[in-house]
């Protein structure tokens, strides 16, 4: 999906999220943070609550490093102007385990695909899997 201009709701993928509030913007192309500034001044982009698990679980691996404690990075980053989360709804579980066509196992990418799909939300990720979800019509997604 090619979008110019914000339009709706865009829910970041755990990634575009933690380089986002690290100011790894170099990461994120143009395109997409001229969609992410515009979205921010309607207050229209969300994290997924699985995202702060998941990022939890890479900090807790070595797999990412934050500056400082993981629980305050993560409501800092909650407090940034115009991100808001996107709770996990019953809706939002019963969905993930219910994705239409073939789409893999793992739990948080099936949780952050359902989120955009409940939400009507379009997913900015650099994610292969979900981009090619994506290309398949099941989630609306611009790829970072």
């Amino acid at each position: 999906m090619t979008m110019s201009k914000a339009e709706g709701l865009i829910l970041l993928d755990t990634h575009v999220w933690i380089w986002l509030l690290n100011g790894n913007d170099q990461l994120i192309s143009k395109t997409c943070l001229s969609v992410i500034n515009q979205s921010v001044q309607s207050s229209n982009i969300r994290v997924s609550a699985i995202s702060i698990w998941e990022l939890g679980m890479l900090e807790s691996k070595g797999r990412i490093h934050i500056p400082t404690n993981c629980l305050d990075w993560v409501n800092k980053a909650l407090e940034a102007p115009g991100i808001l989360l996107a709770p996990m709804s019953p809706k939002i579980a019963i969905e993930s385990s219910r994705l239409p066509g073939k789409f893999h196992g793992d739990p948080a990418d099936r949780l952050i695909v359902s989120t955009a799909r409940i939400l009507d939300a379009t997913l900015m990720t650099r994610d292969k899997e979900i981009i090619s979800y994506g290309a398949q019509k099941y989630v609306k997604i611009l790829k970072v």
